[in-house]
């Protein structure tokens, strides 16, 4: 019985700790900064409508998180626009502070995502689509259009939803080449490319 309550407990610890803070004001400004209309407006996705990514590029998130605007600080809101090019794709990552709404804008964008029962959950959407990937499960987004661009837009549900993009995390950041050989079941040669490969 008291491990029922133990865990209980620390369920109830994490959860009141998994989103961001209330604030105990209408809204946060940094010392130093004027709180008029400028401070609650942001002008800096009108490059997204024009600097899309090209051949070569593949896919561009342009985050509107609190440190690119103050202002979202203590709303629990903030949005990523995300431009495919043809073939293009966001990899494998997740959002571990927030779930994600995407907005299919236009084209054809493939979904998905993998819940803790290891299930795939995949979607074609089309403009006018909209997906929810739940908060912190691993989750992708792909053009399948092979001549045509698309254009997304995500809402998160925290300032700062955080994102693990995992070909980074795991082949990126100094894991040994042994151990996820291992753990991948192949050779230390191949795993050893895959890294060259993402932290170049």
């Amino acid at each position: 019985m008291s491990y029922l309550l133990v865990a209980t407990v620390f369920t109830f610890i994490l959860s009141a700790h998994a989103g961001d803070p209330d604030i105990t004001s209408d809204f946060v400004v940094p010392p130093g900064t004027v709180a008029d209309a400028n401070f609650f407006t942001f002008r800096g996705l009108r490059q997204f409508l024009y600097n899309g990514p090209k051949d070569g590029n593949g896919f561009q998130a342009t985050k509107l998180t609190q440190a690119e605007f103050p202002a979202l600080t203590g709303q629990s809101v903030s949005i990523a626009a995300l431009q495919f090019a043809p073939r293009g794709f966001n990899p494998p990552h997740t959002h571990p502070r927030s779930a994600e709404l995407l907005l299919v804008i236009q084209g054809t964008i493939r979904v998905g995502f993998v819940d803790s029962n290891n299930k795939l959950y995949t979607q074609y959407l089309d403009s006018g689509d909209v997906f929810v990937f739940p908060k912190g499960l691993v989750h992708f987004q792909a053009n399948v259009d092979s001549a045509y661009p698309a254009v997304a837009i995500s809402a998160f549900g925290s300032a700062n939803a955080g994102t693990v993009s995992l070909p980074k995390t795991l082949f990126g950041s100094g894991i040994y080449d042994w151990l996820l050989a291992q753990s991948f079941k192949t050779d230390v040669g191949t795993i050893d490319k895959i890294i060259a490969a993402n932290t170049t």
